[in-house]
């Protein structure tokens, strides 16, 4: 998920003075300590929020036990969100965004927010956007298990510290019963639109399967109906990269100093995916052989793409957490729509919402035949729309000219609604 969802204060002045030339907003944003682009002694043990951090625009809803698909429950979970526009007297205009892997509750901002922070889909929603919140009332949670405020391993647990190597393990279900809770304390009774790329595409499939009745329609984008062997390989290796970290530390790392938390491990997972969200062709384009600045390569110094990647290790660092990056990225593992359904094709012919699939592509981590293949077993479907980027997986968040026009024709022809202010 892409840098661009950040919400909180600016931590990153000195990150971005280092950036690499060339270098562009999004990445789904480890290397040797020394080559992060910040003091590594200042990144703090975990980057998540924490209790007592200024909550900017967030809410939260408290929802309770959850019962897991895994077994065993979860004996509180709180979910954060932020909302934009107004619910209408007819409650048929609430539309749900669904963020990646990185990402968070901020999509967009409001007029005079303090902390400047655009939100990573800022030029797909807000006022006369295509996800228009001055028609829309749109909710934007951030996800069980990750690291914005929602119940995650950086949370609380019942004796009152963080949950670490303790917290359960998730699925995209258990994440979308959250999230229907929250839907339920809202007063949403049925969304006119769940939408969501990457990560958040499994779980706009789960609510299409798991409550149909509650759901008008779906836009999935750049996503896929369960992980293939490929993308259950790259996640093993970010995994990896983490649970090797000595400063891991099993899970329990918390109350480490700065600079003696997992950010290596974290970075370097970083690092790996950040590969998989680009292509080639760009990544040759944009760096080729070039040395950063007066480094000599031969002589211990980077190539640029090295440094590119060194830039977006530390970001992550800064403000996600080691614990966060390994349960999301087991979800992803084990999305499969069609478990205990009869298949994947048996699961999505029982969707009934109006669906959009959205491609791009040359992404290589969710190949557009995966997009295709959501579209062929959901009745009604229609042809896959297709981003046309250089940019892999990123296209989605990079590309806003293209996704804004999909998403906004589509949501007219499926919901179209007066102006609420």
């Amino acid at each position: 998920m892409s840098e661009a969802g950040d919400c909180r204060p600016d931590v990153g002045a000195a990150a971005r003075a280092a950036a690499p030339a060339g270098s562009v907003a999004g990445g789904h944003d480890h290397a040797r300590r020394t080559r992060l682009p910040i003091d590594p002694g200042t990144i703090p043990a975990s980057g998540a929020w924490r209790e007592g951090d200024d909550p900017g625009a967030r809410r939260f809803a408290e929802i309770g036990a959850l019962p897991l698909e895994a077994g065993g429950r979860l004996p509180h979970v709180r979910l954060a969100y932020e909302t934009w526009g107004e619910l209408n007297e007819t409650g048929d205009n609430a539309v749900l965004v669904l963020h990646a892997l990185t990402g968070d509750s901020h999509v967009t901002s409001r007029p005079g927010e303090p902390d400047g922070d655009p939100g990573w889909w800022s030029e797909v929603v807000g006022p006369g956007r295509a996800i228009d919140t001055d028609r829309y009332f749109v909710v934007a949670p951030n996800v069980l298990g990750g690291c914005q405020g929602s119940t995650g391993p950086s949370s609380a647990a019942p004796d009152g510290t963080p949950w670490g190597s303790r917290f359960p393990v998730l699925t995209v279900r258990d994440q979308v019963a959250a999230e229907i809770e929250l839907a339920d304390q809202l007063g949403i009774g049925s969304w006119a639109l769940v939408v969501g790329a990457s990560m958040g595409g499994h779980r706009v499939l789960e609510w299409a399967v798991m409550a149909p009745e509650r759901v008008t329609a779906i836009a999935v984008v750049a996503s896929s109906a369960r992980g293939s062997a490929e993308q259950i390989a790259w996640g093993h290796t970010q995994c990896s990269a983490i649970r090797l970290d000595p400063a891991w530390r099993g899970g329990d790392y918390y109350d480490a100093a700065p600079g003696q938390g997992p950010h290596t491990g974290l970075g370097l997972a970083r690092q790996i995916a950040h590969t998989t969200y680009r292509t080639p062709t760009e990544l040759d384009t944009r760096f080729g052989r070039l040395p950063q600045h007066a480094e000599e390569p031969l002589s211990g110094g980077r190539y640029a793409v090295q440094s590119y990647l060194d830039h977006h290790a530390g970001k992550l660092a800064l403000r996600f957490d080691a614990n966060s990056y390994l349960t999301l990225s087991q979800t992803m593992i084990t999305h499969d729509v069609g478990r205990d359904r009869g298949g994947v094709e048996a699961a999505l012919a029982q969707v009934r919402a109006e669906t959009l699939v959205v491609a791009v592509d040359s992404d290589r981590l969710f190949f557009p035949e995966e997009s295709e293949r959501i579209a062929a077993a959901i009745p009604g479907a229609g042809p896959v729309s297709y981003v046309r980027s250089p940019y892999g997986h990123d296209g989605f968040l990079i590309e806003h000219d293209q996704v804004a026009a999909l998403l906004g024709r589509f949501l007219r022809a499926v919901a179209p609604v007066a102006r609420v202010r």
